[in-house]
This record gives C-alpha cells, sequence and structure tokens, in this order.
C-alpha cells in the first residue's frame, strides 16, 4: 500500500481534508447560511415545477435558463459571459488548473477564505498570503509590493470578506488591479448583505473576473456558483469545466429560484437587521471587541484566552459558531457567528451574557 500511496503527490499527501463540523442536533451557526426555510406555499410551487424534470436525460450542458434568471436578477453587464460551477469552489478548482504552470502564483490578502490557498495547493501552484492590517483593511503598500515581486497569476479578493466581514477601500482595490500582470477575482459571495458590487469594474479592466454564489443568500444546497468576465477569457475556461457539471435537479430548482428572488432579497433585508441587533448585543459583553460585518456573519474578539471555552460553552448549550482562534495570527481570540433566526440569536446572546 505504501508503494501506492507514493503515487500521489506528496504535495497533495501533506494537506489534509476540509473539515466540517457536525452539526447534527445543534443550531447551526457556523457556516454562514440563510436560516430561513420556505413556506409551503413556495415549498408546492417548487415540486410542482420538478415533475416537468426527466431524471433519465442528461441536463442541458449549458444550463440557459440558470443563465437568463442570473442575468435578470444579478445585472450581468453586457457583453458578458457566465459560468457555472458546483458550488464557488468548482470556479475556482476550473480557474487554478487553467492557470497551473511552474513557477505560477496565487495572491490572496489574509485571513480570508480558506479555499484559495487550499485549491492552489493541490493545483500545483504556489500560494502567497499578504496579511491585512489589524482593523482587516487592505494593506495596499504590502500587496503591491507582493505583486512586484511575485507576478501572481490570479490575485483573490473577497468582498465583504470571510471571515473579517468587511469590505475594502474602492481606490485600493482599483490600485491592485491596475498594478496585478494576471486575473484578479473579485468574490462576492456575500453580496446579498451589503450595497454595491463590482460588476461596473468587468466593464473598466479587462483582468476582472466576478465570483458569485446562491449559497448565501438561501440556496446552499444547491451548490451553484458562477464566474462572469469577458467572453474569451470564459471560453478557455469552459474547455476545462466538466459536461454537465450542474445537474438537472439543481438546474431546474436555480430556475425556479430565480424566479422567485425577490423572496429571498427579503430574507436578506431581515438578516441585515437581525445582524445589526446581533452585534448590538455583543458590543454589551465586557471585554469584547466587535468587528462591523457587511455579510451575515459577525467577528468578535472575546477576552484573552476564552475563545475556547466558550465555543465549548454554547456547544454544550446545543449551539455550534466558529472558532477562529488559531487559524492565523490576526484571529488570536476570535469566534465568528452566523446570523441566526431572532430566537437563535437571543439563545446566543443569553448565554454569553450568563458567562460574562
Amino acid at each position: 500500500m505504501s508503494d501506492l500511496l507514493s503515487l500521489i503527490r506528496p504535495e497533495i499527501r501533506e494537506l489534509s481534508a476540509y473539515h466540517v463540523a457536525d452539526a447534527a442536533g445543534l443550531v447551526k451557526l457556523d457556516a454562514m447560511e440563510n436560516p430561513y426555510e420556505w413556506d409551503m406555499s413556495l415549498r408546492n410551487a417548487w415540486l410542482e415545477h420538478l415533475k416537468s424534470v426527466n431524471l433519465n436525460r442528461y441536463p442541458h450542458p449549458h444550463a440557459p435558463a440558470v443563465k437568463a434568471g442570473l442575468r435578470e436578477v444579478m445585472d450581468i453587464p453586457p457583453g458578458m459571459e457566465i459560468m457555472l460551477g458546483n458550488g464557488s469552489d468548482e470556479i475556482l478548482q476550473i480557474l487554478l488548473m487553467a492557470l497551473a504552470r511552474p513557477g505560477a502564483t496565487v495572491l490572496a490578502v489574509e485571513p480570508c477564505f480558506v479555499m484559495y490557498r487550499f485549491v492552489a495547493r493541490f493545483a500545483g501552484m504556489e500560494y502567497v498570503g499578504v496579511p491585512l492590517n489589524d482593523d482587516f483593511s487592505l494593506h495596499t503598500e504590502a500587496v503591491l509590493a507582493a505583486i512586484a515581486v511575485h507576478r501572481p497569476a490570479v490575485i483573490f479578493l473577497a468582498e465583504p470578506n470571510n471571515p473579517t466581514g468587511n469590505k475594502y477601500d474602492p481606490q485600493a482595490v482599483r490600485a491592485i488591479i491596475e498594478a496585478s500582470p494576471g486575473f484578479v477575482v473579485l468574490d462576492e459571495a456575500y453580496l446579498p448583505f451589503t450595497d454595491g458590487d463590482a460588476m461596473p469594474l468587468l466593464q473598466v479592466y479587462p483582468n476582472v473576473l466576478v465570483m458569485r454564489t446562491l449559497s448565501k443568500v438561501g440556496l446552499a444546497g444547491l451548490r451553484l456558483g458562477f464566474l462572469v468576465g469577458r467572453p474569451d477569457v470564459l471560453g478557455e475556461l469552459e474547455k476545462i469545466r466538466l459536461p454537465y457539471n450542474i445537474n438537472i435537479l439543481s438546474q431546474a430548482s436555480a430556475e425556479f429560484a430565480l424566479a422567485h428572488y425577490a423572496v429571498f432579497q427579503e430574507q436578506a433585508t431581515r438578516i441585515r437587521a437581525e445582524r445589526s441587533r446581533l452585534f448590538e448585543g455583543l458590543s454589551r459583553l465586557p471585554g469584547w471587541s466587535i468587528f462591523p460585518s457587511e455579510a451575515n456573519f459577525i467577528l468578535a474578539r472575546t477576552p484573552g484566552g476564552q475563545a475556547k471555552a466558550i465555543f465549548a460553552a454554547l456547544k454544550a448549550k446545543g449551539i455550534l459558531i466558529k472558532i477562529l482562534d488559531g487559524a492565523h495570527p490576526l484571529l488570536g481570540d476570535c469566534l465568528r457567528f452566523t446570523v441566526g433566526l431572532p430566537e437563535e440569536n437571543d439563545a446566543v446572546l443569553k448565554i454569553l451574557q450568563e458567562l460574562s
């Protein structure tokens, strides 16, 4: 068996598999999901829509109805193309497979979405992480210096950023785009919970790509991500995308959901309101530092050395959040709270107040 395992690339064997916490029986506030379920009338209409699906047939290879729905609700600029992926993770994999060559580098600012580093490693690319400032703003000079040294094939900037929840100074973002010799992917996974978007930059900068997902707005189970960019660029990436990567049930469900997108926009508005209320409640905890967020989660720093104990105490009470202490030097003593239902947020605050 050791001889067989030796055939696997060393950098793959050195990796640890992406860990998903077991949330069975717990209030799940660790993965930035929309907590609102569909009402029965919408659910029944969706099931009726699925009756037209023929599971004995392959799905459409390009999902034109889904793309049309995305153009309608996402204001895709004219002349730009869309590539669909099985979640944003597959979009990352396709893009980095296309760019991987000896010496090619991926650059991101950290802390950030861990899959940038993870996918870069298994694509065989070099990865450079440039630390953010202590307040999680862009250290623009450091990023520009890293670009000059490493000449990255692609730079990832998440707006808002995960796990910090903030957006970056627009002028700094433009400076990075203009300095980049390669692509700049603006990851807008949390766009439903903030204002403004990066789509206008597509028509200004030919090296910009915009990545989005339907997961955070309320369709995490579909695993549908997409990339928007110039047709010549996406045409090359389509050569790597495996046929039928978006299954027929996901296509039908996404088509239906996009036709009812106002429901999810209304839920996002409610989540924003709950985010403000949760932020205010967390801010009253003595010794805590709470970071402003434009996503559907809040990053909080506990009093020194207490993050692990508070995480464990919440879990013992049936609530699962995300512990980030130890994940990056800038995240010491940090916890991340997904914004849940009002009663779930109340339960979190009550327990934390009792612990304080």
